[in-house]
């Protein structure tokens, strides 16, 4: 059952509750703590949902804590909402599982066992918050190829997902194509959502998008990790000279390629793609003195650490290309550098930009320390909310 026992009578004993069940949680003296989703697989024994015990668990529960999402997006993205992260998890009290809208489509992630088995009541519970706002939303489509879903004793699943969907045939006829089309910050994009990374695109980096492209103009831009474009495309529309544009992964620069060409030629005329990884291309531009003159150069890696024990390498490898980027630019030059990684904390990301200037010779003039956009939450008490780090420079 969904809800919590209403008396002693009711409790089952916890080696009777199956994944996913609602349950209390007491301190040790027996004092209410809070409710939250079981998950016996997990390190993470029960996540919470509520601290409030009068709180029931039914349908209306649920609809109230999208709403909730939903109104908080519209007041901090406002016209932004179009494409933004609609419920981020713990953030929203929603533990595990993660929602971004792209226009006319809802994008899942389900990660826990307690949301998973949920899932027949959250997800009416999104569509008809969209459909009483006015909004059509085509349908939800499942990304649940995620590894860590194991941890949860869950299989990896993706498609579209339909309450009343027989079959994934029916579900994807009902629902329609794959990809769709989406604008930020006045730059378009087509979001393959079934075969892209994570949801589709990165949506947390949409402001500091902008204040890259604020610095852009008139300048010859590296965009090294640049996934489908985001960053290379926003100096582009902003008028830099020339955009190169970096990434590892054919398929990423194939789709770069494709919405360059989506903005029209005035962007896609000053930017070209390159297949390669950044920790072969920047020592090679380092001991070729950057011959195309780049004057402003973009890092924005993947994590390279996803766990604590993993930290030491991580740093290494940010201060690699730091380091080099940092070499490369000519006085005056700008950086951008990023991190997704929530284990790669702000003290320790500077600390590492700190040692790469020193040993590169240069000082950093800051000129903005950001952070993920507004529709990813950060909520004090709850450090993983807490991740993105994104700064700008003037090497000097």
């Amino acid at each position: 059952m969904l809800n919590a026992p209403s008396s002693e009578d009711e409790i089952i004993p916890l080696d009777a509750l199956p994944d996913g069940s609602i349950v209390d949680v007491v301190s040790m003296k027996g004092a209410y703590v809070g409710t939250g989703l079981l998950s016996r697989h997990s390190r993470i024994r029960v996540r919470l949902v509520t601290r409030n015990a009068n709180d029931d668990f039914g349908p209306g529960f649920w609809r109230r804590k999208a709403q909730w999402a939903w109104d908080y997006r519209k007041t901090v993205m406002g016209n932004d909402a179009t494409a933004c992260r609609v419920i981020f998890a713990e953030a929203d009290e929603f533990p595990g599982l993660v929602v971004d809208r792209f226009n006319d489509v809802l994008v899942t992630q389900t990660l826990s066992a307690g949301m998973e088995r949920l899932k027949p009541v959250v997800f009416p519970a999104l569509l008809d918050v969209f459909k009483d706002d006015g909004v059509a939303i085509r349908g939800i489509y499942e990304r649940n190829d995620v590894s860590t879903r194991a941890l949860e004793g869950l299989e990896q699943t993706t498609g579209w997902w339909h309450a009343d969907a027989t079959d994934a045939g029916d579900a994807a006829s009902k629902n329609g194509p794959t990809v769709t089309d989406i604008t930020e910050n006045g730059v378009k994009y087509h979001v393959d959502f079934a075969n892209g990374q994570k949801t589709g695109f990165f949506l947390d980096q949409k402001y500091n998008r902008l204040a890259v492209a604020r610095l852009a103009r008139g300048r010859r831009v590296l965009d090294c990790c640049t996934h489908t474009g985001s960053f290379a495309l926003n100096a582009a529309h902003a008028g830099a000279e020339f955009v190169r544009a970096v990434d590892v992964s054919e398929t990423a620069i194939d789709m770069a390629r494709e919405n360059a060409r989506l903005n029209g030629p005035d962007v896609a005329g000053r930017m070209d793609f390159t297949v390669a990884n950044i920790f072969d291309l920047l020592p090679e531009l380092e001991r070729t003195h950057n011959p195309e003159r780049f004057d402003f150069i973009i890092l924005d890696p993947p994590a390279f650490t996803k766990s604590r024990k993993t930290i030491g390498s991580a740093a290494r490898g940010y201060r690699e290309i730091n380091y080099r980027a940092m070499r490369i630019l000519p006085r005056g030059g700008y950086l951008a550098t990023c991190s997704c990684s929530h284990f790669m904390d702000h003290d320790r990301f500077k600390a590492m930009l700190f040692e790469a200037a020193k040993d590169a010779g240069v000082r950093l003039r800051q000129i903005e320390e950001r952070q993920q956009a507004p529709d990813h939450p950060i909520v004090w008490g709850i450090p993983e909310t807490d991740y993105l780090k994104c700064l700008l420079f003037q090497v000097v």
